[in-house]
């Protein structure tokens, strides 16, 4: 059985793509920052009828937490064939670049960049002991350069100084990851969920989380074929659903 680790998966988007993948036959390293909530939510999924599906405690910005959860999987499963990197914050709004607080900035880079390249990085081990290694930077629309340059762009005007700069910089990550591991079987993605009615941004999205969490799993969820180095959002309207940087 193939094992995936979702971070930030205990509500909201990274939740629904644990209940996915956990239907599609993986076992599912559901990632809390808080262990009890996260157990909490599998003792709900298994009531519901979901299986193999488990709680680890992660907290991204914390490199102690990153270890011991690797610690976990490695004793429990050997390897690690799935690492989705979901946790993310928005940051403290508006972020005006000439204004926002720079601790708020720092705070944001460290759960959306920083705390992505160390669970990838303590993780990456495991992840080459798998046939079919995957990794998943769940990204944003809001993280690509090109369209924040194009005016007639539907979200052109939505410049936030924290959450755009470190879902480019997380892009940034992706594209010179992939191109490292290129010769391995390795598939690296930026997947962009979509705008979706979470919590996050007080529920005004327009797409659901099934549809988000499908998106991601389609992905990510791919054969030795699969692209690799590619950004990928529902928002763009072609067959390969590849969004420019």
């Amino acid at each position: 059985m193939k094992s995936v680790l979702i971070t930030g998966a205990n509500r909201s988007i990274g939740l629904e793509t644990a209940k996915q993948l956990s239907q599609k036959g993986f076992f599912v390293y559901l990632g809390a920052r808080d262990l009890a909530k996260g157990e909490e939510t599998v003792k709900e999924l298994t009531q519901n009828g979901f299986s193999n599906i488990k709680a680890i405690q992660i907290d991204v910005t914390d490199s102690e937490s990153i270890l011991a959860a690797k610690n976990i999987v490695e004793k429990e499963q050997g390897k690690l064939d799935i690492l989705i990197n979901n946790a993310g914050v928005l940051g403290n709004l508006p972020q005006d670049a000439s204004t926002a607080d720079f601790q708020d900035i720092k705070k944001t880079f460290d759960i959306n960049f920083f705390g992505v390249i160390n669970v990838t990085q303590t993780f990456i081990e495991l992840l080459k002991k798998s046939e079919s290694p995957r990794i998943s930077n769940i990204t944003s629309g809001l993280g690509s350069l090109t369209l924040h340059s194009d005016p007639n762009w539907k979200y052109y005007p939505f410049k936030a100084v924290s959450y755009v700069s470190s879902k480019a910089a997380l892009n940034a990550f992706t594209i010179t990851l992939a191109y490292e591991l290129r010769d391995l079987p390795f598939k690296v993605n930026s997947i962009d969920p979509g705008y979706t009615a979470t919590d996050f941004n007080n529920f005004s999205g327009p797409a659901t989380v099934q549809t988000a969490a499908s998106f991601i799993v389609k992905h990510t969820d791919t054969d030795e074929n699969g692209p690799t180095g590619k950004f990928f959002s529902p928002d763009i309207e072609n067959e390969s659903e590849e969004s420019p940087w």
